[in-house]
């Protein structure tokens, strides 16, 4: 194989995290990756990578070759992190932009490619880095544990450490469609900026498809952003906002007869034909329509992934990202109700059954100002339950695995809800 290092010296054949985002990202055959310092034979080195904090247990790879670049790499965005994160993003970066990285006999991570190969056409990060106009870019990796759902992303800073994008990298079935979703999500939500209460978005810059990736290259953050509190109430002006588009309130519409009824009912069908005997989501769906169909509610946008930790603020403005999962024509409530699971199921480690308590709690308090009635909250909060099992079966459907915090329980709990 052309350019492959030995198996000893390759991260690409490992079965870790390293392994896994090093062959999503350095994936092209031409490319050789070695961390034994010297590239194969014929070969040019292109690009080189700190290893931190060691192989065995890496968390990033930091760009060498620019003390500033890679400092920003650790210090960009460090206040949207947690004070412990923040606080050793912070040692390391000083570090970094002093050079000391190159002096901390860390491991390094070689690139190269064979002289005849230009960059551009071999190395995602110098593709981006040409779409973005074709000054240097330097790229920099986070590395987490191996997991079909997971996405590598490329942070791109120019020398003197100004970020340029944002790449997010869809490399199987379930991740190239969520990068996709979250491209055209991103190409409508300029046209609301001047929507009042609705959040700055970043901007999509381009999107590609680059040796069976799907690529999307993401306008940097607001350098001044800073995150939400995981405890502060929800923001309920913004989920309107996003909800309506800067249209007036819809008029209530019976969950019967609604194009989101009929689509969730045809994604439980098709989630039944891939499991065997297991015929539940078809029997939720069933449900839910026979329980709540005669309900009126309010369908409009939803973010898809409303948590504390996709959402931040700028001055006066809230400023959202992530929007992978945004959808048309959802009961209004869907962005409360997934804030509250969430922070309950992620923050406070509940199960999905208390989570799914969470949801109904959040929506009594805050139903009135969404326009729901108790029957409306009823159906928001079973409909977000089914709906965010079948987001879990379509992740699995396409390689990314069963959540087993969602699955089965998701099922089990609709089952005795329908019983309250």
């Amino acid at each position: 194989m052309t350019g492959r290092a030995t198996a000893s010296t390759d991260p690409r054949t490992r079965t870790d995290g390293l392994g896994w985002v090093t062959r999503a990202v350095f994936g092209a055959e031409q490319v050789g990756l070695t961390m034994a310092g010297r590239p194969p034979t014929g070969h040019r080195t292109v690009a080189r990578y700190a290893i931190v904090p060691s192989v065995r247990r890496a968390r990033f790879l930091l760009p060498l070759g620019s003390p500033r670049a890679t400092a920003a790499s650790l210090l960009a965005y460090n206040a949207l992190r947690p004070p412990r994160v923040r606080a050793a993003r912070a040692v390391l970066g000083g570090l970094a932009r002093l050079g000391g990285l190159e002096l901390a006999r860390l491991p390094v991570l070689t690139v190269s490619l064979p002289d005849a190969v230009a960059a551009e056409e071999a190395l995602l990060s110098h593709r981006l880095a040409a779409v973005l106009g074709g000054g240097a870019a330097y790229a920099a990796c986070g590395v987490r544990p191996p997991d079909p759902n997971h996405k590598p992303t490329l942070q791109l800073f120019a020398p003197n450490g100004r970020p340029l994008g944002f790449a997010k990298i869809g490399w199987n079935d379930a991740t190239r469609a969520l990068v996709t979703a979250e491209a055209a999500a991103l190409r409508e939500l300029p046209a609301l900026a001047r929507v009042p209460g609705h959040p700055v978005a970043p901007r999509l810059l381009a999107e590609l498809r680059w040796a069976g990736r799907s690529v999307a290259l993401v306008q940097p953050l607001p350098p001044a952003v800073r995150g939400l509190s995981t405890t502060a109430d929800p923001e309920v002006a913004a989920v309107l906002a996003v909800a309506r588009r800067g249209r007036p309130p819809a008029q209530h519409r019976p969950l019967a007869g609604s194009s989101f009824l009929a689509r969730l009912t045809r994604t439980a069908h098709r989630a039944v034909a891939t499991m065997s005997a297991d015929t539940r989501a078809v029997v939720a769906a069933a449900r839910l329509a026979s329980r709540h169909g005669e309900t009126l509610v309010e369908f409009g946008h939803w973010h898809g992934d409303w948590v504390p930790w996709n959402l931040g603020r700028q001055a006066d403005r809230l400023v959202a990202w992530d929007w992978e999962h945004s959808a048309p024509d959802v009961p209004l409530g869907f962005d409360l109700a997934h804030d509250a699971f969430q922070r309950a199921l992620v923050l406070r480690g509940s199960s999905a059954a208390a989570a799914a308590g969470a949801v109904d709690l959040q929506l009594r308090r805050y139903g009135d100002a969404l326009g729901l009635n108790q029957a409306g909250q009823r159906l928001v909060a079973d409909a977000y339950l089914l709906e965010l099992w079948l987001r879990t079966w379509r992740l699995a459907n396409a390689g990314a695995g069963w959540n087993p915090a969602l699955h089965p329980a998701l099922l089990e709990l609709l089952a005795r809800r329908d019983h309250r």
